[in-house]
């Protein structure tokens, strides 16, 4: 081979690299605009300033202290439910797959007096419970093999009121006489002293040390709509619909037709905030009728951000979720479609998570 052949074809490689080089510095450079677009990092100071819940953004005088994440049913024997207009936030999602729902109250700013029913633990919230810092608690478990391991091993602090655990959490909690059509599972309470009680005798910290979620000054009244209608669409008779009210600057929940109210008060359930997120849910395995819902687990997941819908001040906002699923105490973050995080209006943020596949859809104001 001639010497001029030779430097055609080092010239030809250099080319070649150099493209190479070119179009990899290129993608890189594409992904890395990608993850500041849609990518947020988690705080690292408090959200709100003064002495309000980092949840709700309402003064109260247990704003430092940790909230108790309380596992509560959706069926319609247990309705209506015990504590939950006085919820810093709720979640909601299907505990079996493509139908009964499950909740968890959130309960840190405003405590009950009782709260209940108690039902049993589900992976998918343990994660989002210790998201927010708080004591979980629960009647029994999802009998998984895979989640027991979880739940024994100490990565939450929590309160197992059907006692297997071992740690006597059944004398903080009660069964009352059944009424209606309540059946035995629906039956499990608390008295919340005495799961404050309970939580001093196992020795779990007391302070709160989630940062919290940042909050704006609602709305003045002539800036608000007169009204819209948001649906979401679990199978029936699990299904929720939110009036907003432009008066109070709220959203009056309906649940499978009928208004949703707390036990204890007979207050009408009405959330400040309704936070709908979009997550892929499946069978947690072949044969099974436990759910797992894609948001982040540190166990089962797959997917860890998602679309997500926004309703405050009357108004509709789109955006994301995320969770970052590589660990278990991260925040679950929302931010608006320029990566901003969202702010909500002070009061309850209720968080209904649905499948891509139900409906979920808004009526504003005619």
């Amino acid at each position: 081979m001639s010497r001029k052949q030779i430097s055609i074809i080092v010239l030809v490689a250099a080319i070649i690299a150099g493209g190479i080089i070119f179009f990899s510095a290129k993608k890189k450079a594409n992904n890395v605009k990608q993850i500041q677009v849609n990518g947020i990092s988690e705080p690292t100071t408090p959200a709100n300033n003064g002495n309000v819940s980092p949840i709700s953004g309402l003064a109260c005088d247990n704003w430092n202290k940790r909230s108790f994440a309380v596992m509560q049913p959706a069926d319609v024997a247990a309705r209506p439910l015990a504590g939950l207009s006085q919820a810093d936030m709720v979640v909601e999602m299907v505990a079996v797959y493509g139908s009964i729902t499950r909740l968890m109250g959130v309960y840190g700013c405003n405590i009950p007096e009782e709260v209940g029913s108690l039902r049993s633990a589900r992976h998918d919230f343990v994660h989002l419970a210790k998201s927010l810092d708080s004591i979980y608690v629960h009647w029994g478990r999802a009998d998984i093999e895979e989640f027991k391991s979880v739940l024994n091993s100490g990565i939450i602090d929590d309160m197992n009121c059907n006692d297997d655990a071992g740690k006597s959490a059944g004398k903080y909690c009660y069964r009352k006489q059944a009424t209606g059509n309540m059946r035995g599972v629906d039956t499990g309470y608390a008295k919340f002293a005495s799961l404050l009680q309970g939580a001093k005798d196992f020795g779990y910290r007391t302070e709160n040390k989630f940062l919290g979620y940042p909050h704006q000054a609602e709305a003045a009244l002539d800036q608000r709509p007169n009204g819209g209608n948001l649906r979401v669409a679990y199978a029936k008779p699990f299904d929720v619909t939110y009036d907003y009210d432009k008066t109070s600057n709220s959203y009056l929940r309906t649940w499978g037709g009928t208004v949703d109210t707390d036990r204890n008060n007979n207050q009408k359930i009405a959330p400040k905030n309704v936070v709908v997120m979009i997550a892929d849910a499946a069978p947690i395995k072949v044969g099974e009728q436990y759910v797992n819902v894609q948001i982040g687990d540190p166990w089962f997941d797959q997917t860890d951000t998602g679309v997500a819908y926004f309703y405050l001040n009357g108004q509709q906002y789109k955006g994301t979720w995320k969770k970052d699923k590589s660990k278990i105490d991260s925040k679950l973050l929302f931010t608006d479609e320029t990566g901003q995080e969202i702010k909500f209006v002070p009061g309850q943020v209720w968080v209904e998570i649905i499948d891509p596949g139900q409906t979920l859809r808004w009526t504003p104001a005619s």
